[in-house]
């Protein structure tokens, strides 16, 4: 095995490790001065709720005039349909009877 895989397969467990260990202990407060780590972690936090909040507004304004559009090309596609197959279907059946 590379090296590379075994660094790589080290961190990830030891990242997992750490996740295992911290999730048994409850959720203590946070101190007053936070490090750098924490304010990135926040900053982050906030991107990430913002940009989920954005998209979401994005999906939901662009989801019901797509649902309403979809609805109607249905709705008269299945008409159109139903009116040519009739027609087909009377032809047909003079066809066979003879009737022309």
């Amino acid at each position: 095995m590379d090296t590379r895989y075994l660094l790589a397969l080290l961190l990830i467990l030891l990242v997992l490790g750490f996740e295992v260990q911290g999730a048994h202990l409850p959720q203590q407060d946070e101190a007053p001065s936070s490090t750098l780590l924490s304010q990135m972690q926040d900053s982050l936090s906030g991107y990430w709720d913002t940009a989920k909040s954005a998209a979401h507004t994005l999906y939901q304004k662009t989801y019901v005039p797509v649902d309403e559009k979809i609805r109607d090309m249905y709705s008269v596609s299945t008409a159109t349909v139903s009116t040519y197959v009739g027609i087909l279907t009377d032809q047909f059946l003079s066809l066979l009877k003879g009737d022309l």
